[in-house]
């Protein structure tokens, strides 16, 4: 079994410059990676799974390796991965022709101040968010039962033996499938769009195993409200905003996708919104008293007292100083920021106020960003929704402090506005993240404060590789839309939206109606929530039904079915008797593997297409094959997953008798 008391984790070794070095290491590859795989198709990988299985086995030929030091690893190689979602913004200067590359020690400065106050953010997080609730952290569970499983495998028991041969099965079936998607021989998405009387809708899925994975891990409650955003989202909103729009011979693929985009992820961001306000008043008393049980923590540690290892956090006085620390640098950057430009002179007081936005907003964010990733799991939280309120609320500020009446400055203040929304944005992807490498360190037995500096030493790796790939990137291929952008432009989705959201408050053609509908939609899901959680056990999570209403119908999908495959394997496993904990397990470290399977896949497989080039670099049949490549991933799918799922539950029978 993992070590997780004091006595047994002070003997292992954790924090060491060996699982530093390897960790950067891994952050070097991992974060080019998804920068280049962010800027061409708009989605990141989650790092920390690839990073623990690579951990694991390097570390094993080492002596005294441990499972602890295993976690250090995947938590630096994590945290540096999931800062390259500053793409989401930053290409957004060049778009609108502010920046025509990206200045290195401005990028390096963003990434890391912006990083490094996020992992401060969430230190207090840690006791009301991960030691004190009951949110899943799929991601977080799974990659502390792959850590387990590395560990336990080692001293060769039976039921090791069975929890290892589980994530394996997991792992290589993901993986086989993503590699056979990859050949282009079957194919892994299915989409077709449609009429609805005058309007049209879309019904689209992603088969992605570590989709299922997650929707087993997150449970019935999150999958069923992703559900219910999703049919308010494709069932309601698609067939009404598009109404009247689709004569004879219309594209109906092309409206229905331009809607979604452009009307109803603003809907989706409004419940976002609401649900976000919502959830930060039901957790502001446990972020409270964690804060309070930190200084209480401190004050013990000062007065002599020893406290176990597992929990030590950071002191709460190095928290509050490096935070208060930080507004220096932060000040310096928006004011280099607007030196030679015509905002010169007359920035004091917007920069003033800028920073008090960052300081309290990134607060904000941070503990919404980190309930996001504790409810599905960091790299299926819609942090570009963060992204999209945030930068509306910085560029509202502007203009009300600034103002917008001269059009000659126009330009100078929608870049204003993406910069400080960068520097917010760096806040929010840290602690989208980190909350989930603390889960996964509560349930190895890590020292939290010790995980803590490797966060902040993960964020300084990924600022120094992110600015020299994004030139890179910048230089050979360009962003679509930015002055001089040739034919094989990266198109940097999220980055191209956040920047259009700026340049519609400065022009005052946002359409406010959108989001204003989406937070009545929140306002009546959270009424409804409430009344559910005092009259039964079902609940109704708002913000999971926000995100099913923001996100893409092939996102979410399968979260809900992976979900109900889940309940029903639990059933079962409470339904045979005997160790049903046991059984529960095999079916968790199944799941693991879905998701470590298709992440390591996705490291590969972004390294190849960045090497080519081309987009299908492993493609050995043509376009044509399409037609019979649907139904034929359609079928390998369903099949491999009802298979999955029936050796499971043969393993965990044999493992009863």
């Amino acid at each position: 079994m993992a070590k997780s008391s004091t006595s047994s984790a002070a003997t292992l070794r954790e924090l060491t410059v060996r699982g530093v070095v390897l960790g950067g290491l891994i952050t070097l590859v991992f974060t080019a990676a998804n920068v280049y795989l962010g800027l061409r198709i708009g989605l990141t990988f989650a790092t920390a799974i690839p990073a623990a299985v690579i951990s694991m086995a390097l570390l094993r030929y080492f002596r005294d390796h441990s499972i602890l030091e295993n976690n250090i690893v995947q938590t630096i190689a994590s945290a540096a991965g999931t800062l390259s979602a500053i793409i989401f913004v930053l290409p957004g200067l060049i778009m609108i022709g502010w920046w025509q590359g990206f200045p290195y020690w401005t990028t390096v400065a963003v990434c890391g101040i912006g990083g490094i106050l996020g992992v401060m953010y969430s230190v207090p997080l840690r006791r009301a968010l991960v030691t004190g609730s009951d949110l899943p952290y799929p991601e977080g569970v799974a990659a502390a039962e792959a850590l387990k499983v590395g560990a336990e495998s080692e001293e060769g028991t039976e039921g090791n033996r069975k929890g290892l041969r589980a994530i394996l099965v997991g792992s290589l079936a993901s993986a086989g499938f993503s590699l056979l998607a990859a050949l282009k021989v079957l194919s892994n998405e299915l989409s077709v769009a449609f009429r609805v009387g005058g309007g049209g809708s879309t019904f689209g899925v992603s088969l992605s195993m570590a989709l299922i994975g997650v929707g087993h891990l997150v449970g019935v409650s999150v999958g069923a409200a992703m559900l219910v955003g999703l049919l308010i989202s494709y069932g309601v909103l698609l067939p009404t905003l598009t109404w009247g729009q689709l004569p004879v011979g219309a594209d109906v693929d092309d409206v229905v996708s331009s809607t979604f985009s452009h009307d109803v992820r603003f809907v989706g961001a409004g419940a976002m919104a609401v649900a976000a306000i919502w959830t930060l008043v039901k957790i502001i008393g446990p972020i409270v008293a964690g804060i309070r049980s930190a200084a209480v923590s401190a004050r013990a540690r000062r007065g002599g007292e020893v406290l176990g290892l597992t929990d030590r956090d950071l002191p709460i006085g190095i928290v509050g100083g490096v935070s208060a620390v930080m507004l220096i640098p932060i000040a310096l950057l928006l004011w280099g920021f607007t030196v030679g430009t015509p905002l010169a002179g007359s920035m004091a007081g917007t920069i003033a106020v800028s920073l008090v936005y960052v300081v309290v907003i990134g607060a904000v964010i941070a503990a919404v960003a980190g309930y996001m990733a504790g409810l599905i799991g960091s790299s299926n939280s819609p942090i570009s929704g963060v992204g999209i309120l945030t930068v509306i609320g910085v560029a509202l500020l502007t203009v009300l402090v600034h103002g917008n009446s001269d059009p000659a400055n126009s330009t100078a203040l929608i870049a204003y506005s993406l910069f400080t929304t960068a520097i917010v944005f760096s806040i929010a992807t840290i602690s989208n993240d980190n909350l989930q490498d603390l889960k996964t360190g509560q349930l190895v037995g890590a020292t939290p404060w010790r995980q803590q500096v490797a966060l902040v030493i993960g964020v300084v790796f990924g600022s120094l590789v992110i600015a020299p790939v994004l030139n890179l990137l910048s230089t050979a291929f360009g962003f679509q839309g930015a002055p001089g952008a040739g034919e094989n432009a990266l198109a940097a989705p999220q980055a191209a939206l956040i920047s259009a959201l700026a340049k519609g408050v400065f022009g005052g053609n946002l359409n406010w109606g959108l989001i204003g509908l989406g937070a009545a939609i929140g306002a009546v899901v959270v009424a409804i929530n409430e009344v559910l959680s005092r009259t039964g056990r079902f609940r109704l999570p708002p913000l999971a039904v926000g995100m099913g209403m923001y996100l893409p119908m092939s996102l979410t999908l399968l979260i809900p079915i992976g979900a109900l495959l889940g309940r029903l394997y639990d059933r079962w496993a409470e339904g045979q008797g005997g160790d049903v904990e046991l059984k529960k397990r095999l079916g968790v470290l199944m799941a693991t593997g879905l998701i470590v399977g298709e992440s390591l896949f996705g490291v590969v497989f972004a390294g190849i297409v960045a090497a080519t080039g081309k987009d299908a670099p492993l493609a050995v049949v043509g376009e044509g094959f399409e037609t019979w490549a649907i139904p034929i991933g359609v079928v390998v799918f369903v099949a491999a997953v009802l298979g999955l799922y029936r050796a499971i539950r043969r393993s965990a029978a044999d493992r009863a008798s």
